[in-house]
């Protein structure tokens, strides 16, 4: 709050406060769809703080928090793989100290560098579909192995024991690494749809 006067006596008061980003509800509805479970940390005074996470539909909030105090509450709940997202020179400290550390499009360069992801263009709207994105890829990865292993631990032992015609374990071969490229090329058309949006009338 900024107060204003004139020879000693006040005339007025200005309060300032931080507007949530243009995209920040959209966003937050799309990561709720996902099931994803959002805190703000933040360094202001409580009230704002609160003021901000009510105005959002933010839950859980926590403030004052200094730079430090960020990268202690993440570590405190290391056990729940928290993300955390920012885009200034006071979240360095826990972006780099978080399960993952994402810095946002207009981030300065102390936040890009201790992020592990950084998003360069759209603000927060491509944070969902990243989200997406790594979970699909974590489960095209999961699948590729299953397939993987199930060739080698099957086919080869039958293999090598002339139950199966080498020709046809070649042909299987090629057919197991065919299936795997192909199911991973499926992300390409994945990432291009992007994460699904929210629910009607969340946004």
């Amino acid at each position: 709050m900024l107060l204003v006067a004139r020879g000693g006596r006040p005339l007025g008061g200005l309060l300032l406060r931080d507007e949530p980003r243009p995209e920040a509800r959209a966003v937050l509805a799309r990561l709720a769809a996902l099931g994803v479970q959002v805190v703000l940390l933040s360094g202001d005074r409580a009230p704002a703080a609160r003021a901000v996470a009510g105005e959002l539909g933010i839950a859980r909030c926590h403030a004052p928090l200094s730079p430090l105090e960020k990268g202690e509450w993440l570590q405190r709940h290391a056990a729940e793989r928290p993300a955390m997202v920012g885009d200034g020179v006071n979240d360095a400290p826990a972006l780099a100290g978080a399960w993952v550390g994402i810095s946002v499009a207009g981030a300065t360069d102390v936040a890009v560098g201790a992020a592990g992801v950084a998003l360069l263009d759209a603000g927060l709207t491509r944070l969902p579909d990243a989200l997406w994105l790594a979970r699909r890829t974590l489960r095209t990865i999961r699948q590729n192995l299953f397939w993987a292993f199930a060739y080698n631990t099957v086919g080869i032992p039958v293999a090598a024991l002339g139950w199966l015609d080498p020709m046809l374990a070649a042909g299987a071969m090629a057919a197991s690494s065919l299936f795997v490229v192909g199911n991973s090329l499926r992300l390409a058309r994945a990432g291009g749809a992007g994460a699904p949006p929210a629910p009607e009338g969340r946004a």
